[in-house]
């Protein structure tokens, strides 16, 4: 707990919009290798900088976790050319998953020691600040054991994903993040088993309301509810990111 008069951690955050997987990734990496070395100093507050929060949506692709199954991506490499998608293996953890538009894709790249909290810890407060803004929409969001990621109707058979949560640590910095679907085209699901799970659904903030969500609500509402659960200032930046982009 910090004391009276102590400033806060902060985190420096950026809408980066539409962008390829792989060029997210670099960025991702690059922005890792700074913190693990103390490289990439900020101007005002150094000592108290826990790292970096991208806010992206990607063009259609699906991505392979390191111990994922490759039995899990149900089309071939024809069909998904036919559908504008690609398959790219990563080094997060967790299965197949889709990425696309109407899809919030959160990337945190930050220093766990300087958080004071573990990767379990830390993958749970994902959750939460998923939890909270799907419960503005009036959708009890939850955890199921076992599985990482939020869900609605968990133990019965109407268990489906809203978010799903893949991250890597190094050297106590972290990288990846989650996905959280808001108005995605819910048929690119349907060409694999979602995070590994043949027998669960899928759904988005759009299909359980029934109502047109808009995205800048929901970046608004992640923003807000991050800052809270991992008890950080957010700072919105863009020139300590350019350079590396």
């Amino acid at each position: 707990m910090r004391s009276e008069g102590e400033r806060p951690a902060w985190v420096a955050w950026t809408d980066m919009g539409v962008v390829d997987y792989r060029k997210a990734w670099q960025l991702q990496e690059a922005l890792l290798d700074s913190l693990k070395t103390d490289s990439l100093k900020t101007e005002e507050d150094p000592a108290h900088e826990v790292g970096y929060l991208l806010l992206v949506e990607h063009p259609h692709v699906y991505t392979l976790g390191r111990n994922g199954q490759l039995n899990n991506m149900l089309a071939s490499a024809a069909q998904l050319q036919e559908r504008g998608a690609e398959l790219i293996r990563v080094n997060r953890g967790g299965d197949v998953t889709y990425h696309g538009p109407g899809q919030l894709v959160a990337y945190p790249i930050v220093r766990l020691d300087r958080l004071g909290i573990g990767v379990k810890e830390y993958v749970h407060r994902l959750e939460e600040v998923v939890i909270r803004t799907a419960g503005a929409y009036g959708l009890a969001g939850e955890r199921m054991e076992k599985a990482t990621g939020v869900w609605l109707a968990t133990g019965t058979p109407a268990a489906r994903k809203v978010c799903a949560v893949g991250v890597r640590c190094s050297h106590a910095v972290t990288m990846h993040g989650f996905a959280l679907n808001v108005s995605t085209d819910m048929a690119y699901f349907s060409y694999i088993n979602p995070c590994g799970f043949a027998d669960k659904g899928v759904t988005s903030l759009e299909k359980e309301t029934g109502q047109k969500v808009s995205m800048d609500s929901v970046k608004a509402l992640v923003l807000r509810h991050f800052a809270a659960v991992f008890a950080v200032e957010l700072r919105e930046v863009t020139h300590e990111i350019q350079h590396l982009r």
